[in-house]
Formats: structure tokens, sequence, C-alpha cells
């Protein structure tokens, strides 16, 4: 009888409770958000090799000149300089008798697209011809992704409150918030497609201009789903 009347006590207590949130009447709507910033970070890929010389310059003299270059056009050559990768064809020297090569590769750290025009040209000056631009980022990339994110929550909040008021009724608070994954970002830093070389370095070194390089600018959008109740 005890057991009969505890279950009794808990099925009322259930019945007179609170509603499940997903039982209450709510609005459930898409919230985007936006925002395009130009890129401070661009990352050049420089490979000096011996071959390119045809043996007019040994690897370091090649160095020597370039590090001389980077500092009068004003880069901080400890900072932003490092050395990625170093080889030679030493073992295939054995088997093919061939001249033995030494290649380095370094990357370059530079803020804007024009330090990146003026390091190509002058590369080419000195010839070093094997520069590529790896990637693109900026430096307050995850600031930049925490207010997209969160102007895609208001934006949510603003579309509800909208539909709400059409039918005559408010827009609560929020019971539900879902972040939808999604950055283009992360894609786009692997595809050099985003990079445009307006002039070309052959045409810059006639007109001793430097190469006009455009960057796209790095597009973060992001969305969320969201359920505010109505009332």
């Amino acid at each position: 009888m005890l057991l009969l009347l505890s279950l009794g006590f808990t099925a009322i207590k259930a019945q007179s409770g609170e509603k499940n949130f997903i039982d209450r009447p709510y609005i459930e709507v898409t919230g985007k958000a936006e925002m395009e910033i130009i890129p401070d970070q661009i990352y050049l890929n420089i490979v000096i090799n011996e071959k390119d010389n045809k043996g007019k310059v040994v690897l370091a003299q090649a160095e020597k000149n370039m590090l001389s270059l980077l500092k009068e056009i004003g880069i901080d050559t400890k900072k932003d300089l490092s050395v990625k990768d170093m080889s030679s064809n030493f073992k295939n020297y054995w088997i093919k008798s061939s001249e033995i090569m030494t290649s380095k590769e370094y990357q370059l750290v530079v803020n804007s697209a024009q330090t990146a025009g003026k390091v190509m040209q002058g590369l080419e000056k000195i010839g070093i011809s094997n520069v590529s631009i790896e990637k693109v980022n900026h430096s307050k990339i995850d600031q930049f992704r925490r207010e997209v994110k969160v102007n895609a929550v208001k934006a949510a909040k603003e579309k509800a409150t909208d539909m709400a008021q059409a039918i005559g009724q408010n827009a609560g608070k929020a019971i539900y918030i879902q972040e939808i994954e999604y950055d283009n970002f992360s894609s786009m830093r692997r595809s050099t497609a985003n990079i445009m070389v307006k002039m070309s370095t052959a045409d810059a070194l006639e007109s001793e201009a430097v190469p006009d390089i455009a960057f796209e600018k790095i597009k973060l959008e992001y969305q969320v789903n969201a359920r505010f109740e109505l009332n």
C-alpha cells in the first residue's frame, strides 16, 4: 500500500510540474553573421638554390645578400624569418656523378601586401626568384571569430523578435542555441586562389615599381540555430 501511494504521488507531481522546454511554445530561427578583414600576416616561402645562381654565388653568399636586402626593407629577420629546411643532392652525386647542389628553404612573415611586393621585387633583383606565398592570416583572428559568433546570436534574437511581433507575441529567453560549425577561412588558407598579382615581377623590374599584390579579404562567416520562448 505504501508503494502504491508513493507511485501515485510521483505521477501527480509530474503532471502538475513545469513543462519540459520541448513542450513550451517556442520560435526557432537561424542567425548568421559575416566579417571581412584585411590580412596582416602574409607567409612567404623563399628557396635559395645554388643551381639557380649557376655556380656564381654560393649558398652562404646568397643568404647574406638576402638578409641584407630584408633589413633594408625594414624587416626584423630575427623575428620574422626562419629556416624551414636545408637539403642537398649529395646521395645522388655518388649514383649519377652529378654536381652537388645545396638548397635552403625559409619562411618569411610580412604584415602587408605592399611589403610582400617589395620583398619579391628585391629578391628577384639579387637572383632569388623561387618565392611563393604560402598562406595569409590575421594577428587578431581569434578575437574576430568571437565577435562574429556573438553577432550571429544577436541576429537570431533580432529575427525571432521581429517574427514573434508579427503574430502579436514576444520572443522570450533562449531555451536552445546551437552553433553550426562553418568557417570558410580554414579552407581559404589552404588555397592560393585568394592571391591576385596585378603586375608581374618582370614588369615591375622594368618600371622600378613595386609589384601591386592584392589579397582577398579574409571572410569569416558563422551561423547558429536558436529557439526562444514565445510569450
